[in-house]
């Protein structure tokens, strides 16, 4: 077996249903959100925790950081213990986090929040596992895929309504809404989310060894993650720096006309369940030219935009953008999750991170390349990743007589 743990008994999994199906796309999108309440408010909640201008920026980065470690050492835990406990006690470690950030004092005590948010916001990626882990082959595509439109509309919306909500009562009150909101879907999942029990395996220490010979022995893994940490770049790089070109004087746009335009990004979800039904159909290589094809077609419509001065190309870009982007995430997952169906939850760790380390890279460039060189320059960059994968995934085509039909 591609893991590595030869011999291991697959357990049966219950029957998703419709309704459970929604259940996880609403619990997904919620959790994921909390990763992206702090992004548009840094400027108000540096001074009121008396973090300086440098520092600021320690707010974003350690929700990032806190992530990845809960990719790597707590999503793993999911091919070992039953998955609603270890969904529970996770999402138990949300709401202390944001509690905790909703009355934080000082700045110590709120970037320990902001770290502890990112790491307990790892629980949308052991649902997602769980939901493929339910779902009939036939179908498993299209399941996930709506369970991930359900993360990505969240994800996407979360900034806008941090926003509102942060002009009406706050910045804490974001915070401390979402903190009932996830005590609410704690006791929603403990009610109706079923178990699941992975089969015996290895010990914690070897599911965390065993990462690093999963990347090795499944090139479909290391392939797949590298799409995907290109297009997660190109997507953080976009929604990092149109933000300082819409404020700019071609636009002029405030800061609520800016959180009305980042709705536009909420169409892109569409493109999850979508990219599922057509991996379940075994095209997944045909969509995944398609998919990153979109994404450097994006990238020239949002030059064309910024030097039209046209806000409708922009918005045009930016769905076709996360169109393409999410398409791919969902083709990534559903090829991933084939290759050792008890390792589930270690697939995605890694797959996830792959994705979150390119995004790391797209947000950390993206106001340096704007101060440089302006929109212009963004979209060139920009412009390099989908290219450089669709450059990689050129090599799949040359070797299609040898690669299997759902590379």
């Amino acid at each position: 077996m591609a893991t590595g743990e030869p011999g291991r008994a697959h357990p049966a999994a219950p029957t998703i249903t419709r309704a459970l199906t929604v259940l996880l796309a609403v619990a997904c999108g919620a959790i994921a959100a909390n990763l992206y309440y702090a992004q548009p408010l840094i400027a108000l909640i540096a001074p009121s925790v008396g973090l300086g201008t440098v520092a600021a920026s320690l707010v974003v980065t350690l929700t990032q950081i806190g992530y990845g470690v809960g990719l790597i050492l707590l999503v793993p835990l999911a091919d070992m213990i039953e998955n609603r406990r270890l969904v529970i006690v996770t999402l138990s470690g949300t709401v202390v986090a944001l509690a905790i950030a909703a009355v934080a004092p000082g700045a110590g005590l709120f970037l320990f929040a902001a770290l502890l948010i990112g790491i307990s916001s790892v629980a949308a990626q052991i649902l997602i596992p769980m939901a493929a882990h339910m779902s009939p082959d036939a179908i498993r595509g299209r399941v996930v895929g709506n369970v991930m439109s359900g993360l990505l509309i969240g994800i996407l919306l979360a900034r806008p309504i941090a926003g509102v909500v942060a002009d009406v009562a706050g910045w804490r009150a974001i915070f401390f809404l979402s903190a009932l909101m996830m005590v609410g879907l704690l006791l929603v999942l403990a009610w109706r989310l079923p178990k699941w029990q992975p089969a015996p395996g290895p010990r914690y220490g070897q599911v965390l060894r065993s990462l690093g010979t999963l990347f090795r022995r499944n090139p479909l893994l290391r392939r797949r993650s590298a799409y995907q940490a290109a297009m997660f770049a190109a997507f953080s790089l976009f929604w990092t720096a149109v933000p300082l070109e819409l404020a700019g004087p071609r636009f002029g746009y405030s800061q609520s006309g800016i959180a009305l335009f980042a709705l536009v990004g909420a169409a892109g979800a569409l493109a999850a369940p979508l990219a599922g039904r057509v991996a379940d159909r075994g095209w997944t290589r045909p969509a995944t030219g398609g998919a990153l094809a979109s994404v450097a077609l994006a990238f020239a419509m949002a030059w064309a935009g910024g030097a039209a001065g046209s806000v409708v190309v922009l918005a045009a870009a930016g769905i076709l953008l996360d169109f393409g982007v999410q398409a791919n995430m969902v083709l990534g997952q559903r090829t991933i999750y084939a290759l050792a169906p008890e390792a589930r939850g270690r697939l995605n760790g890694i797959y996830v991170a792959s994705a979150f380390a390119g995004g790391a890279v797209g947000s950390a460039i993206a106001s340096g390349t704007f101060g440089q060189g302006g929109w212009s320059l963004v979209t060139l960059v920009g412009l390099v990743f989908p290219v450089a994968a669709l450059l990689f995934y050129s090599t799949e085509l040359l070797r299609r007589r040898a690669a299997p039909r759902c590379a």
